[in-house]
């Protein structure tokens, strides 16, 4: 079964809804795809964590990535898709890269980036994630 990995940016809406729905034309076109939604949650620092257990830490980090998910995951229900989605917490591209060696996706898929200052300077999250997967089988898109 071919996986894609659609990395979730609560941030831009349009960049989400450009990569789900070129997630679900790509679900449509090829047999036997699965859409795994995935929303990267930033560690939070030292100073912020010592005021919580461990356990409340990855629930509080968990309950935000999934409502940072649930636009994403209307879009795939309302397209009938089969999908999974996913929250992790770590470093946004080495997560990324990272969930898709590991999950065994074929493809990851970016809504496109609007051109700034700071994707000239450091590269988009898309062109990182595709310099941390190098060689590999997977296919980074957008």
């Amino acid at each position: 079964m071919t996986q894609l990995l659609v990395p979730v940016d609560p941030h831009d809406a349009g960049r989400t809804r450009a990569a789900v729905d070129r997630a679900v034309r790509i679900q449509r076109e090829e047999p036997a795809v699965h859409i795994r939604l995935l929303r990267v949650q930033p560690k939070l620092s030292g100073h912020v964590s010592m005021y919580f257990g461990q356990r409340e830490l990855q629930q509080l980090q968990q309950s935000a990535g999934a409502e940072d998910l649930e636009y994403a995951e209307g879009l795939l229900r309302a397209a009938g898709a089969d999908y999974t989605a996913t929250v992790l917490v770590g470093r946004g591209a080495e997560t990324i890269a990272e969930a898709a060696r590991r999950f065994g996706c074929d493809r990851v898929i970016f809504g496109e980036a609007p051109a700034g200052l700071a994707g000239r300077m450091f590269g988009s999250l898309a062109q990182q994630v595709r310099h941390l997967l190098g060689a590999s089988h997977v296919q980074v898109l957008g």
